[in-house]
């Protein structure tokens, strides 16, 4: 399977990756700001300790369930762009542009959040250069650009080891509060609050939420060197991995805060780091922030990437997007995401994007959902290494999850689900004139 490519210039992505990618991958753009976060707002909906962890668990039992099943889309169709090549697979080549669209425009707001972000956290750390924070977001960025230019090993092995360094991270924030903590933290078993079916589901999206980013390794399937053995490794460890983190840190931080002061926090991870380390907690929650965002930024920015690689590959967008330089990374493709994130960073209206981003992932999952199904039935002597556990039932459970998510954020934010869909018209007619792009069949056809 080779890319498109100029006279003389290296085509096709490079199969290196392994099972150690994927899993940094996962994790890396999983655990983040989120579970620093969402803790409180849990607490504060639910009020007791064992109903707090078992939204954790459930939260987490639910995304293993999606991720089961878009492993067998991911080793059906080993091919590099994720959500948008199993809509198209399933749908067409109409479906498939609005997710693609949609999803890569949903990775470049999120790489102007991350970015802006780390500029901030920077700040923090040194205030002096809190003036810059925007420059610091957009060098920062830049920096990531000139890694990946590099070559994908080089991407790869620094988003394994930075994921490693953020596990690690988070690991000593939970001893550190589980056998550091004054012998009275955490005394007290509710918040007085008495948990309602809203204030259930509203826990449970906010958990939901937290977990987003396990997908990561479907987009890179084309660039692993075993997919079909070691994708269903990826994504079930992965996922796992996560739950045990995030089980953990609710854990660590109800050993610290009473669930009251828990319920009220909007940073509980850093009220229990000033708890356990004093002073210097504020301090060490900002770095590990930092730490955080690394990985995350890193594998964002491959991942938009991969998406307008693909399209650019099926003729959807010009076929330079699929350029692919000496170390395997689609040039073009990244030039590209990154000019628009750097224009999102400098104007601020990533800002916009962020808020309509939600209805974008909660539309595309229930699309990729759904082409599970579409699939099983159209195609049933296709080709499957992996097959989700416990079909039908376990398709249903994320297609009914999908779906309620859908509705939610159309109900929750209706103005930002006008805003998508301006969005995606405006990507329809970005594509329809661009000279010559119709006039030429894919060969992978339509």
């Amino acid at each position: 399977m080779t890319a498109v490519a100029r006279p003389g210039a290296p085509t096709g992505l490079h199969r290196i990756l392994g099972v150690g990618f994927g899993l940094a991958v996962i994790i890396g753009s999983t655990i983040g700001i989120g579970i620093l976060r969402t803790p409180g707002l849990v607490a504060g909906q639910l009020g007791s300790p064992a109903a707090i962890l078992a939204a954790w668990i459930a939260g987490g039992l639910y995304t293993l369930v999606g991720a089961v099943c878009l492993t067998e889309l991911g080793t059906m169709v080993p091919e590099a762009g994720g959500y948008y090549v199993y809509a198209r697979r399933a749908f067409g080549k109409t479906v498939g542009f609005a997710v693609g669209w949609t999803d890569w425009l949903t990775y470049c707001a999120v790489l102007g959040y991350i970015s802006i972000g780390l500029g901030e956290f920077v700040a923090v750390l040194v205030p002096r250069l809190a003036p810059v924070a925007k420059p610091i977001a957009i060098a920062t960025l830049v920096g990531f650009v000139a890694l990946q230019w590099v070559g994908v090993r080089v991407s790869g092995r620094f988003q394994e080891a930075a994921t490693a360094i953020k596990f690690l991270a988070f690991v000593a924030l939970v001893l550190a509060c589980l056998f550091l903590a004054p012998v009275s933290a955490g005394v007290g078993t509710s918040a007085g609050v008495t948990p309602t079916f809203a204030g259930a589901i509203v826990a449970l999206q906010s958990v939901v939420i937290t977990y987003g980013g396990w997908q990561s390794a479907l987009y890179f399937t084309e660039e692993d060197r075993d997919p079909h053995r070691n994708l269903p490794r990826a994504m079930i460890g992965g996922v796992l991995a996560v739950l045990v983190v995030y089980v953990l840190v609710n854990v660590a931080l109800l050993a610290v805060l009473p669930v009251s002061d828990l319920a009220r926090s909007t940073l509980p991870a850093a009220d229990a780091a000033r708890i356990v380390l004093g002073v210097n907690g504020s301090r060490a929650i900002t770095v590990l922030s930092i730490v955080s965002l690394a990985p995350l930024l890193n594998a964002i920015l491959m991942i938009g990437t991969r998406i307008l690689f693909a399209m650019g590959r099926d003729r959807l967008l010009p076929s330079r997007a699929a350029v692919v330089n000496a170390g395997g990374t689609p040039a073009v493709a990244m030039v590209v995401t990154t000019a628009v994130a750097v224009v999102l960073v400098a104007s601020g209206t990533f800002q916009k994007l962020v808020a309509v981003a939600s209805f974008f992932l909660a539309a595309n999952y229930f699309v990729c959902c759904l082409a599970l199904i579409v699939l099983r039935r159209r195609e049933p002597e296709a080709a499957r290494p992996f097959r989700a556990w416990g079909y039908p039932w376990s398709a249903a459970i994320v297609v009914i999850g999908a779906a309620a998510f859908l509705i939610g954020a159309l109900a929750a934010d209706s103005s930002n689900a006008l805003a998508a869909l301006v969005l995606l018209a405006a990507g329809f007619i970005i594509r329809a004139s661009i000279p010559g792009l119709h006039a030429r069949k894919s060969e992978r056809g339509s």
